[in-house]
């Protein structure tokens, strides 16, 4: 392996798989100094490796939009140039870390030494087909540390073997300016959206979780992303005193504002684990899912509580529990 080490990675979405993905820089970096590192991702998440002093270049592309216009001449135009751009560079090795045969096809067209999961450890085995070299990676670990041994093994290094433990826990790294907002000295971000309602916590649990913030001389801040969001954050702020409704933010602005909070308490949403990655202590409060494997994994420098479960729907009192075990 080269010592200037060009290196690409391929994690194009969702928001809290490409922040699953972000310790793999500084790992690769602690091994490989010099490295210069590129990053393709989804459009809608650029903001996410732009704000880590690690990635050179950021590329993107749009599947999500791409799929809804397959029929327009501008996609394909879009897909094209996208097509040109990856070409133009010569890679050291390329490491798809998503698995998907959307992620396998732009891997496929870089320049470089091909990694990615082998057939059995991934969900569209179809995309173990184009790469160079494949590895078996064990479903029965976090996302994080999938990504991390992927990583680590396409680069043939070694990783702590207690690295799922806090004395190798992942650097997410991540960097982002102070909110130019007006916010409460003290305050607890709700990140209450979720791209499911299956996902969602009770919107009276939140306002008894607000009331009982007040009496701790705490502040909620409830930014929204959609109608619904913003509709459910005005019934939250009407019933709770000092609590704030922030403007429509995009990911960057809105980790400005995630990084002055005292905590963040969220659903299973990417916020939750973008809260995390910028080392907020988080409490994160799981309905419909397993947060064994997908769940908010803590960086070195902050707390972090899983709630809930698959059909569990954790109670007001179980959260403020949490709060103060993480404050």
């Amino acid at each position: 392996m080269p010592a200037m080490l060009k290196l690409l990675i391929v994690k194009t979405s969702s928001l809290g798989d490409v922040i699953h993905n972000l310790p793999v820089l500084a790992d690769a970096r602690a091994h490989f100094p010099d490295a210069q590192i590129d990053w393709v991702v989804e459009e809608s998440f650029a903001d996410i490796p732009r704000m880590h002093p690690y990635v050179n270049q950021v590329f993107t592309v749009a599947f999500r939009r791409w799929r809804k216009q397959l029929l327009s001449a501008t996609t394909w135009a879009e897909i094209n140039q996208f097509k040109k751009i990856i070409k133009k560079n010569q890679y050291d090795v390329v490491i798809d870390t998503q698995g998907l045969l959307k992620s396998a096809l732009i891997t496929h067209y870089a320049h470089g030494l091909k990694h990615g999961y082998d057939k059995n450890s991934i969900r569209e085995p179809l995309a173990s087909r184009f790469y160079d070299v494949i590895h078996a990676i064990s479903y029965k670990q976090h996302a994080v540390t999938r990504n991390r041994t992927l990583v680590a093994q396409s680069l043939d290094y070694a990783l702590p073997l207690d690295y799922d433990l806090h004395t190798g826990a992942p650097d997410y790294g991540i960097i982002t300016s102070k909110s130019a907002l007006s916010l409460p000295n003290k305050f607890i971000i709700a990140l209450h959206g979720t791209s499911r309602d299956s996902k969602l916590w009770p919107t009276q649990h939140w306002v008894e979780l607000g009331l009982a913030l007040n009496k701790q001389g705490l502040s909620l801040v409830l930014p929204w992303a959609s109608d619904a969001e913003q509709a459910r954050a005005q019934i939250i702020h009407q019933q709770v005193a000092n609590s704030i409704v922030l403007p429509k933010l995009n990911i960057s602005e809105l980790a400005g504002v995630i990084a002055q909070a005292q905590v963040a308490i969220g659903v299973d949403t990417g916020l939750s684990h973008l809260a995390a990655a910028l080392n907020i202590p988080t409490i994160a409060i799981y309905t419909d899912t397993n947060p064994v494997l997908t769940g908010v994994m803590a960086g070195a420098k902050a707390k972090t509580i899983n709630l809930g479960g698959i059909s569990q729907t954790p109670s007001v009192d179980l959260v403020l529990q949490a709060l103060k075990q993480v404050l």
